[in-house]
């Protein structure tokens, strides 16, 4: 397999499951040549609908992504599944618990399953897990199930890269509802309470229909469902949930407002890398760097007018580069 980017293009498109796993590899590494490989990707990768899957860890979200992958092959649809999962200690690579967990559904020519390792990132995993949605979209993939990790950051990150969140809680969630209302509440779409077979479950559905209707000022009103992801149960009214919400997303406008804005935000972050990339490669300013690190060290100056000081003089040579050609 090459490991050129533009060469694998044509296979990517093409469904070859090699040559897309060698893509996810080159965006997860952020290997030379991956702009070039996402640039003819984007127009065809960008339009596939991501449905993101968050909770705490152990809430079941991983038998639930196994249901409704199910229900999508169903209906012949091909479907791409990105687990976020914990980064092994020892390899530093995801630790496969969700991969092992689908075991049964990761055989099927029209299921692709891609885990990656959180590796201690915090906002940059969303745009990791955004380019490799992006890269399974451009294979032909009629949806994207995107699970996250289930801790930290991420949680709230689907919301940049999901165009539904379905957040999925246990009945003994309930002590922690009040806690959330600054993070999941805001981006759930729709909700679950999974393992619904144990105590409290009604007593949380009501708690959070509460809370939804206080705190909510949004069009879509989100749904409160009950699952037992195990046996089945209540699982295919999640299915149906979630295609009324992509249905609805699509006539509102809605989906089209998200969509801008999160194109903006990856437009942000692209700049922002770029820039400090082009800056860094500036071998004097590693330098003078170093020499400014002194001065704070020995308290002639601080964090703040290093900062811009470097960043001027790295605009400088950047425009007097410019000036020359």
């Amino acid at each position: 397999m090459s490991s050129d980017p533009s060469e694998l293009i044509d296979s990517i498109t093409g469904g070859d499951r090699r040559a897309v796993a060698r893509a996810i590899s080159i965006v997860e590494d952020q290997l030379p040549g991956k702009e070039a490989l996402l640039k003819p990707l984007y127009a065809k990768g960008s339009q596939t609908f991501v449905c993101g899957i968050t909770g705490p860890p152990g809430a079941g979200k991983s038998t639930l992504v196994d249901r409704l992958a199910r229900y999508s092959r169903e209906k012949n649809e091909e479907v791409g599944i990105i687990c976020v999962d914990p980064t092994s200690p020892f390899t530093g690579g995801a630790l496969l618990g969700d991969r092992i967990r689908m075991a049964d559904i990761a055989t099927d020519p029209g299921v692709f399953i891609r885990s990656m390792a959180t590796r201690g990132s915090r906002g940059g995993l969303a745009r990791a897990a955004r380019e490799v949605a992006l890269i399974l979209g451009a294979t032909g993939h009629d949806a994207i199930l995107l699970e996250t990790v289930g801790v930290g950051q991420i949680e709230l990150d689907i919301a940049e890269t999901a165009d539904t969140v379905v957040v999925v809680l246990v009945p003994e969630s309930g002590d922690g509802i009040q806690a959330m209302k600054a993070g999941l509440m805001e981006i759930g779409d729709i909700f679950v309470i999974n393992k619904a077979d144990r105590p409290g479950a009604d007593g949380l559905v009501v708690e959070l229909m509460s809370v939804l209707a206080i705190n909510n000022a949004r069009q879509w009103t989100p749904p409160v469902l009950k699952t037992i992801a195990k046996s089945g149960d209540g699982t295919r009214e999640l299915m149906d949930s979630i295609q009324k919400h992509r249905s609805w997303l699509q006539t509102s406008g809605e989906g089209d407002r998200r969509r801008k804005q999160r194109v903006g935000a990856y437009v942000k972050e692209i700049i922002q890398e770029t820039m400090a990339r082009r800056l860094w490669q500036e071998k004097n300013l590693k330098g003078q760097m170093n020499r400014l690190l002194d001065d704070i060290m020995e308290g002639r100056t601080d964090p703040f007018s290093v900062a811009e000081e470097i960043i001027n003089a790295g605009e400088a040579r950047v425009s007097s580069g410019r000036d020359e050609v």
